[in-house]
């Protein structure tokens, strides 16, 4: 059963396990509520392309809804952590409450045996019959960031056979079998929400209040929107100019205080503000299990980020202190920390606390 979700990925990877000689058949989750005539939903469009790769293939397409299982997993969560001034990742949450539980569970009820998505990312099936996440052999595109909760259960079900392609020949095979999608941008924004004005969006379920905009030494220069809409190293949407000798200086978020509903700021891209050395995280997963409290490894506190040599400590099964090689630029509360041995992926958690 292949998660078609109207995109370009999806729709080659259901071409390319109907080549390898697996019975493929689709199904289109809808997870948001929405009416389809608002500007920034695509989720009637994305359902008539995946149709349309469907009868070009001749598989069947199932469609269900997970708009409950969506608010009630990820959404409130989203909020939740917005609320308490952390910038969470929804996308994680949603490949592992709804895409590699709900959607997994669904298939299998259905009778698949596997389940398979166009993710960049692979999967490696050891001797002793336990199954790795990898990345994907694309640096442009691996997506294991977004993985990294999924765990023996999981893996043991899923195909990505995206992992071993380039973004660019993902597109070639499109067109070679007729997708209306081929050229078809990729998805971005929040998780099946798409792409949205954010502060438009989270202001409709989290009333903001404006507040003061300081400088470390408690000197106020600005007013911001709501606390809440700013994360650690940002610098558009301040609206504040220059200040004193620093004229010509942008400046960036280098903390917050959601109790007193406070920004504080630095000028320029470089202050030693916005650098920290050791981070803690919590929520900890593991995609097998550790056997050592104490390693090194490679990290990233965002995606995209180039791998981070680092020292992990582990005190429990969920929680980590990780001290990082070279000081760490913007290390964002509530964003997920996920850890790398070369291109296995580890695990991670989510971030708690940065310190310099």
């Amino acid at each position: 059963m292949v998660g078609m979700s109207g995109g370009v990925d999806s729709a080659v990877t259901a071409a390319l396990l109907i080549e390898q000689g697996y019975r493929v058949e689709g199904l289109f989750m809808k997870n948001w509520e929405e009416s389809d005539d608002v500007a920034y939903c695509s989720a009637q469009q994305d359902m008539e392309d995946a149709e349309q790769v469907c009868q070009e293939l001749d598989i069947p397409l199932h469609k269900i809804n997970f708009s409950r299982q969506y608010w009630d997993r990820v959404f409130k969560y989203f909020l939740a952590e917005y609320s308490a001034g952390r910038t969470p990742n929804p996308d994680i949450m949603c490949n592992k409450e709804i895409k590699f539980d709900a959607f997994l569970n669904y298939a299998l009820r259905l009778g698949a045996d596997k389940i398979a998505t166009g993710h960049y990312a692979r999967i490696l099936k050891t001797s002793d019959g336990r199954h790795q996440l990898l990345k994907g052999l694309d640096t442009d595109k691996d997506q294991s960031y977004f993985l990294h909760r999924l765990g023996e259960h999981e893996l043991s079900y899923s195909l990505f056979p995206l992992g071993e392609m380039k973004k660019t020949d993902v597109r070639q095979r499109a067109v070679k079998a007729g997708f209306d999608n081929h050229a078809k941008k990729d998805s971005t924004g929040i998780c099946f929400i798409g792409e949205r004005r954010f502060r438009d969006f989270l202001a409709q379920y989290l009333p903001a209040q404006k507040g003061p905009i300081k400088t470390l030494d408690g000197t106020l220069i600005g007013e911001h929107m709501g606390a809440m809409y700013y994360t650690q190293g940002q610098r558009q949407g301040l609206g504040i100019g220059g200040v004193r000798a620093n004229d010509d200086t942008a400046w960036y978020v280098a903390d917050k205080d959601v109790t007193s509903n406070t920004l504080y700021v630095v000028p320029g891209n470089e202050h030693p503000a916005l650098f920290k050395q050791r981070l803690t995280a919590s929520q900890c997963h593991w995609v097998q299990p550790l056997t050592s409290t104490e390693f090194s490894a490679q990290a990233k506190i965002r995606y995209r980020q180039n791998d981070q040599a680092c020292h992990v400590t582990v005190h429990d099964d969920t929680h980590v202190t990780v001290h990082f090689a070279d000081a760490q630029r913007a290390v964002s509360p509530g964003q997920s920390l996920v850890l790398y041995d070369g291109d296995y992926c580890l695990g991670g958690g989510v971030i708690d606390t940065a310190e310099h």
